[in-house]
């Protein structure tokens, strides 16, 4: 049967005014402004929600660390610590005694505290396959199924044993659409190599989230500290050479393509790295040295027309300041400077001592993994690029539950803004309800008060007007009554005898009238209740009682005070 990719690595024709052709066109489309900005939440997201904890394994040490970022967005040391194997041989591999280091991992870790459960480590260079092969421009549809039909690595790498034997990854670092070329990362291990790690890892208490390559992770810190030192040097061009007694090499990235040289030593030389302090022995050492490094750097520069003006050099040795000099004085027009990776990292006072070398360099490769962030969408501004190597065998459905989480957790956080917009939002409502109706419940109680005050008012205009109707009636009755009371006092007045005297005349406001007076006879007070018994207004007259009057003497005439009592004709006084 033919194979489906079989003219896939075939260069695709130009048009005749000699551009691409429509379909070998750069095949990311743009982004939208709101996928993108979503997607950019959602990377820095992930990326700030993952705490992860470097992990290096050296076979006589173990050096852990953990960076995170303070409020001004700055780089802090917030875990380090290094562990010494006893009795370790530096010519051992870690490989060949996992549950060994497995076990000493865990004391490193209860030793520095380290609550943080994803880890990222680094395995050698040597351990790892790393290419860089230029393939047709293609689609990312295109490019996953040659991968996922093995067709692309049959074609582009030559791996000495099954495909299926290594763990792999791969990254896009260039396409050029002029050429319709792209150039692919390629990058794998043996997978028993991979799970001997992750197997370390976990039997010292960690979960494995990220395998870098060494050297990739040296970039990462060259990288990191540039950005943080505003180096001035070109950030898309890195050199790092790696001298010391485990790996020898010079890397040079340009444009994101690693060009790894491996650095040649006998074992003799490395005999000379670990006990010698003969000079001469030491001379020898750095002029075989000297020439692979200086073969390696001219290659670079005579393909890509670059000058490579300093190498950062990582190193475990004890005495490399001896070496530099002589690599200095080898290559007068190539800087040689040892790699700080903590010079542009806030320490705090307690990790002082702890990091308190003179070489640091040997801190790099953990330091570099540190840096290293979990980004599950591939998108955050720290992780682009080589930086983002990771052989984890299952890495896709890890990265799928991260995902899923970062996803979940998003959602909650979303939610819980909504929840607490609407809560805002209501409660903001509420507060203008309540106070409004404090405000209409103050006007109620106001018109309470004006109610009452009018209430009292009412109540005493009621009895003003009680006493105005009664007054009006006395009044009318009053003038009503006016000529019929005139004509019963004239009666009253006609009926009086001579020697009779009146002291007052009372009207009971009903139907009676009392008369008191004085008369100098019985015979005179008989002849006034006579009269007035004759009088039409008059209904009856008698006399009520006989007294002497007030003031009498034995030399004054006899005068008898009398009171009668006259009831009126009411129904004359009615209609009168």
């Amino acid at each position: 049967m033919k194979n489906p990719f079989s003219n896939l690595f075939k260069k695709k024709p130009k048009s005749d005014q000699g551009n691409p052709v429509p379909q070998a066109q750069d095949t990311k489309k743009k982004e939208g402004f709101f996928s993108k900005f979503f997607k950019n939440r959602l990377g820095k997201s992930a990326v700030q929600g993952e705490e992860i904890v470097g992990v290096e394994l050296t076979p006589t040490e173990i050096r852990l660390a953990q960076l995170s970022t303070d409020k001004a967005n700055k780089w802090v040391l917030e875990k380090f610590f290094t562990h010494k194997i006893e009795d370790a041989d530096a010519n051992s591999n870690v490989l060949d005694e996992p549950d060994k280091y497995g076990e000493q991992l865990q004391i490193a870790l209860q030793k520095s505290k380290i609550q943080t459960s994803n880890a990222a480590i680094a395995i050698p260079v040597t351990s790892a396959i790393i290419r860089v092969v230029t393939a047709p421009l293609m689609t990312d549809e295109e490019l996953n199924k040659a991968i996922d039909t093995d067709s692309l690595w049959e074609n582009l790498v030559q791996l000495t044993d099954n495909l299926n034997d290594y763990s792999v990854f791969h990254q896009v670092i260039n396409r050029d659409t002029t050429g319709n070329t792209m150039d692919i990362l390629f990058v794998a291990s043996k997978l028993s190599d991979i799970n001997s790690y992750t197997s370390i890892i976990k039997k010292g208490g960690l979960n494995a989230v990220i395998i870098d390559v060494k050297c990739f992770a040296l970039k990462s810190a060259v990288d990191q500290i540039n950005q943080l030192g505003g180096s001035i040097e070109e950030s898309n061009l890195t050199a790092v050479l790696e001298f010391g007694l485990d790996e020898n090499y010079v890397m040079i990235l340009y444009d994101n393509n690693p060009i790894i040289t491996d650095i040649f030593i006998r074992g003799q030389d490395r005999n000379t790295l670990l006990n010698s302090d003969n000079q001469e022995d030491m001379d020898a050492l750095v002029r075989r040295y000297v020439t692979q490094v200086k073969q390696a750097i001219q290659d670079f520069e005579t393909k890509y027309e670059k000058r490579i003006r300093n190498l950062k050099v990582v190193s475990n040795l004890t005495n490399v300041d001896t070496y530099l000099e002589t690599f200095r004085k080898s290559l007068a027009n190539t800087g040689f400077d040892l790699l700080d990776p903590i010079k542009e990292i806030k320490v705090p006072a307690q990790l002082e001592e702890s990091v308190n070398y003179q070489n640091r360099s040997y801190f790099s490769t953990v330091i570099g993994l540190a840096f290293r962030k979990l980004d599950v969408f591939g998108y955050y501004k720290f992780v682009t690029a080589v930086k983002n190597i990771n052989l984890l065998p299952n890495r896709d459905s890890m990265m799928a539950q991260k995902k899923a989480k970062v996803f979940s957790n998003f959602a909650f956080k979303g939610i819980i803004g909504i929840v607490s917009v609407v809560y805002v939002v209501l409660f903001g409502l509420s507060f203008w309800q309540i106070k409004e109706l404090n405000g209409k419940l103050v006007d109620y109680d106001e018109i309470v008060q004006t109610h009452e005050l009018r209430t009292l008012e009412k109540n005493k205009l009621e009895k003003d007007v009680k006493l105005i109707l009664k007054s009006l009636k006395i009044s009318k009755s009053i003038k009503s009554n006016k000529s019929a009371s005139f004509r019963v006092l004239a009666q009253i007045a006609s009926a009086v005898p001579k020697r009779v005297k009146f002291n007052s005349v009372e009207y009971n406001g009903s139907s009676q009238i009392i008369i008191k007076g004085s008369a100098f006879s019985d015979q005179d007070i008989l002849k006034l209740i006579s009269n007035l018994n004759g009088k039409k207004l008059i209904k009856q007259a008698s006399l009520a009682t006989m007294t002497l009057p007030e003031g009498q003497t034995n030399n004054a005439p006899a005068m008898k005070g009398f009171v009668v009592a006259c009831i009126l004709n009411l129904i004359l006084r009615l209609h009168v």
